[in-house]
């Protein structure tokens, strides 16, 4: 099955919890005397909100609004008081922070589809490499944010070969492992698939490219993996990275690759994402916000991985692409599933 990336508590999507405790209550309390009167605490709001995990801040998202919604009338929720009091990457990142990771997604794509030219690869990243039921629960929850289809705001926003693979990562089709159906055979016919498709020759059939790795269980594809490497002499991703779609579908090549890996190697995938946003001339800071976000369930394999490759931990690349409390906020996301030194 595919990695999960959303805490139990977010799937669970229990509207109406018993009462929290006082540790929310008091995260919460921290957060109202930070936010009140002229001019907000930044640092305290930090403390507050970036050294949680995810299901804490899931909890605390519902509990303030329970606690403090009569005072902030104006707001629908804890992360618009987050996007009044707080600008720039700082405040992008406590928007994201006050929401849980179900919402903070969809409110990410809506932002990644804000403007002229959509943040393709913030898109297809949230939508590629998902289990089946957080993408059903994606595409409800942003029904139920802003009224509107998913998959018809993404049809405006993308094109071509890239909207189809959106379209059936949304369809929430991988199948379960079962070994009488995940064949030697069948994986021999879908390697084969893979590679016409790697020739160029997309196609719209049931047995197409993306309908083939998105259904396929990650067993079933490191299958499919060792029979293409073994009558086509490389590795599937390697395939679709150097002979997949023309000279202008970059990010369609890493979406598809990423796809692969989520399933075949997910804290690499996971990684690489990390990595991308920090390269070329200046960090693309909303998208390095993201990716710390949404991974934080797995970021200590994925700093054993950077350890691994680098040298050093995750913490290092992260100070040397950001600043100011920008910097102490993703920190502090880090650290609150791996502190550093350990």
């Amino acid at each position: 099955m595919t990695i999960a990336l959303w805490p139990e508590f977010v799937m669970a999507n229990d509207l109406s919890p018993d009462a929290f405790g006082e540790e929310v209550d008091a995260i919460c309390e921290d957060i109202e005397k930070a936010t009140k009167g002229f001019g907000a605490n930044r640092q305290q709001v930090i403390d507050a909100l970036a050294t949680q995990d995810p299901t804490t801040r899931a909890k605390v998202s519902m509990r303030y609004m329970e606690l403090y919604g009569d005072d902030h009338k104006k707001f629908k929720s804890m992360a618009d008081l987050m996007a009044h009091e707080f600008s720039g990457d700082m405040g992008t990142a406590l928007e994201y922070l006050a929401l849980p990771t179900n919402k903070a997604e969809c409110l990410m794509i809506k932002k990644a589809c804000k403007g002229v030219g959509a943040h393709v690869d913030a898109i297809w990243s949230i939508l590629a490499g998902r289990t089946n039921d957080e993408m059903e629960m994606l595409k409800k929850t942003y029904f139920q944010m802003y009224d509107k289809d998913l998959g018809q705001v993404l049809a405006g926003e993308l094109h071509g070969n890239m909207e189809r693979l959106a379209f059936n990562c949304l369809q929430a089709a991988e199948e379960v492992y079962d070994p009488e159906f995940h064949t030697l055979e069948k994986a021999r016919e879908d390697a084969e698939i893979i590679y016409d498709a790697g020739q160029g020759c997309f196609g719209t059939d049931e047995k197409g490219l993306y309908k083939c790795l998105c259904a396929a269980p990650p067993e079933y594809l490191e299958l499919i993996n060792e029979e293409y490497t073994d009558k086509y002499g490389y590795t599937l991703w390697k395939a679709l990275e150097k002979e997949l779609g023309g000279v202008g579908e970059k990010n369609l090549r890493q979406a598809s690759v990423y796809l692969v890996n989520m399933k075949l190697k997910p804290y690499f995938a996971m990684l690489k994402l990390i990595e991308d946003a920090c390269k070329g001339f200046g960090t693309d800071e909303d998208y390095l916000t993201c990716c710390i976000i949404r991974f934080q369930p797995h970021l200590a394999n994925i700093n054993a991985l950077y350890i691994e490759e680098n040298g050093k931990p995750l913490h290092d690349l992260i100070r040397s692409e950001a600043g100011g409390k920008y910097k102490k906020l993703l920190l502090a996301i880090v650290n609150a599933v791996m502190p550093e030194g350990m």
